[in-house]
């Protein structure tokens, strides 16, 4: 930890970052910072994991923190404190305490960490406030939604960075580096998602042990409290951004080209159903609800460039984690399960996998060879690090991000699109165009050079 610390407080210095010219906004000036002042709204488990990155740098003072429960926010003071870090503001009196933080003059930055339905509300405000945001994902729920964060980062020329982390994994970016060194050849089509047996996450009343428990909502505790309700009122992608956040990266969305339509299909729901009674009795309450969202969303996106990608969730299923991606382009392809590439001309033996094990590690991306050993212990995998030194360091120098707030609207449309898609028995749904315009001539962002 103290490494990491004392690197990144050298790096700050030396002014190791990003390239600043051709992410302006509007012609702002380059604020460029030596400190990043933060403000925390949202300290639960994925807040916490961002305070205690925050923490490990020389280069971010955590100036006051916003929470509606008392007792996370008294965890969140005892690790600043263990931290070395001083006390800061105090907020959480009630639902809009935190535009109170965002007045605080001393504030350059927030972190957004709350539900999914206060994610788009939270984030405009601090645009409007002038706060560089950062947003967990999805960033917003509702077309309307995505629509607010690209006009306020319009109207305010402030910044908007989605915190997708799995952006940053290792295996991701290694196959990224791939993609742009052209291994794949002209890409064609991908696959990817969320396929992650939440089941004992949607249901935890705290008491019993964990996969357990059959209790959502005023009984539920953590994500059980809120994110339950989804699946209860909504049947749509409710959380694309883990999948199709690495893939629009690859294939340059809203930067030369962009996702175009999407249908989407929805099978039964059976999987919470089935859970309720196997944990909790067939005459247990919550075993007579009725879930509107089903249990395997596969969505088809299609793009300007002809790729075509599919995107499935698939969180109430007893099943291993996956997020099932696959890279394939006129030359060969990554999938991730089975861990196998095949590259035509390259391959060990025609029309058989090579493991991909030595492919990735040739292929390695700067940035892991650069921070690796600082990313150790930052928390899923050491992917957390690298989002959130993009976060401070884009702040910083008051610049665009590498995921800005046309990547947010544009990978956040995936749930209200995939839901009036299967409303409408898989009719095909438009894509708006968040840039209006301006994907044509936006330049690729270059995940080699300016993000580190």
């Amino acid at each position: 930890m103290g490494t990491r610390r004392n690197f990144i407080k050298q790096s700050s210095i030396i002014g190791a970052g990003i390239a600043t010219a051709p992410n302006m906004a509007f012609g702002m000036a380059n604020r460029s910072k030596n400190m990043l002042n933060v403000g925390m709204i949202g300290v639960g488990l994925r807040g916490s994991n961002h305070l205690n990155n925050l923490l490990q740098r020389a280069d971010v003072n955590i100036i006051a923190i916003c929470d509606i429960d008392g007792a996370r926010i008294k965890l969140a003071l005892d690790t600043i404190e263990k931290a070395g870090g001083n006390k800061p503001k105090i907020f959480g009196k009630d639902d809009l305490d935190y535009l109170n933080l965002l007045e605080l003059k001393n504030v350059d930055a927030v972190i957004i960490a709350t539900p999914w339905l206060w994610h788009t509300r939270m984030a405009k405000d601090a645009m409007k406030a002038r706060k560089y945001a950062g947003v967990e994902v999805s960033a917003a729920n509702t077309m309307e939604e995505c629509w607010d964060l690209v006009n306020a980062h319009e109207q305010t020329g402030s910044h908007v960075m989605i915190l997708e982390n799995v952006n940053y994994r290792r295996d991701i970016l290694a196959v990224l580096n791939m993609v742009k060194q052209n291994l794949f050849g002209e890409l064609l089509h991908f696959r990817c998602g969320y396929q992650h047996d939440l089941r004992g996450v949607l249901f935890n009343d705290g008491q019993t042990a964990y996969g357990k428990g059959v209790e959502f909502g005023d009984k539920g505790i953590s994500e059980a409290s809120w994110r339950t309700q989804h699946n209860l009122k909504q049947n749509a992608d409710v959380y694309p951004t883990h999948g199709v956040g690495p893939i629009a990266t690859m294939c340059d969305i809203n930067r030369g080209n962009r996702f175009l339509s999407l249908t989407s299909h929805a099978t039964k729901a059976k999987g919470l159903h089935n859970y309720i009674v196997k944990n909790g009795g067939e005459n247990h309450p919550n075993a007579k609800l009725k879930w509107k969202l089903g249990d395997i969303i596969t969505s088809t996106i299609e793009t300007a460039n002809g790729e075509t990608i599919i995107v499935t969730h698939d969180c109430s299923s007893p099943r291993p984690y996956s997020l099932g991606f696959r890279v394939q382009g006129t030359e060969g392809l990554w999938e991730v399960d089975g861990n196998r590439i095949y590259i035509e001309g390259q391959a060990q033996k025609p029309h058989q996998w090579d493991n991909a094990d030595e492919w990735l590690a040739k292929y390695d991306h700067p940035l892991w060879k650069k921070y690796g050993e600082h990313a150790t212990g930052a928390g899923h995998g050491g992917m957390d690090f690298f989002v959130d030194h993009a976060f401070v360091e884009s702040a910083k120098r008051n610049i665009a991000p590498p995921m800005d707030a046309y990547d947010c609207a544009a990978w956040s449309a995936i749930t209200p699109l995939s839901e009036a898609s299967i409303e409408n028995n898989g009719e095909p749904q438009d894509f708006p165009d968040f840039t209006r315009g301006l994907w044509i001539n936006r330049k690729p962002y270059n995940w080699i050079k300016d993000t580190y």
